[in-house]
């Protein structure tokens, strides 16, 4: 496997992030959950027109991770009112960390996880929170194994299904 480079992204960005999330998120979910719910979702969440608010909203940030010229995964954190919940000052969400399936297991999920973490210190951000599907188990063993621990839950739709996401956090040193 040659290097993972982390860039963050730009407007050129746009057709590789909707393609990069269609393809993780449909990849990561889809055998848990039914065809109608993911296509249902993945034309709300991922259509260029939210992913160009996303992109231009300055509260929030994605970064790719790049194997030579190909996009193998990404990273999107929010801050202030981009944050999907606690909105407070002292507080970076991690949104979105998606791995292709393909590098799934080969230390991208990491890297992208170490950038979030970068840019919560640059931001003089003192807590960084997420929510995790809690079916989604290695990706629970994944935050737990950084540092994370469970304080609250919430309802996360996806198409008309209604799934219970565990709220994780880190207080940063």
């Amino acid at each position: 496997m040659a290097a993972i480079i982390i860039n963050k992204a730009s407007w050129e960005d746009l057709e590789i992030l909707h393609n990069l999330g269609i393809q993780t998120f449909y990849e990561s979910f889809a055998e848990n959950n039914s065809e109608d719910d993911m296509q249902k979702y993945l034309e709300e969440s991922f259509n260029i027109n939210t992913i160009k608010a996303e992109l231009a909203d300055p509260d929030s940030t994605f970064y790719i991770a790049w194997e030579d010229d190909e996009p193998v995964g990404y990273l999107k954190v929010n801050c202030g009112q981009a944050q999907t919940e606690l909105q407070d000052e002292v507080s970076l969400e991690i949104e979105r960390i998606y791995v292709k399936k393909s590098h799934q297991g080969k230390k991208v999920g990491q890297l992208l996880y170490h950038q979030a973490v970068e840019t919560a210190k640059a931001l003089r951000k003192s807590c960084i929170w997420l929510g995790v599907w809690e079916e989604n188990i290695r990706a629970l063993n994944f935050y737990r194994k950084n540092g994370f621990v469970v304080f609250d839950q919430h309802i996360f739709r996806l198409g008309n299904d209604e799934q219970t996401d565990l709220m994780m956090k880190k207080v940063l040193e």
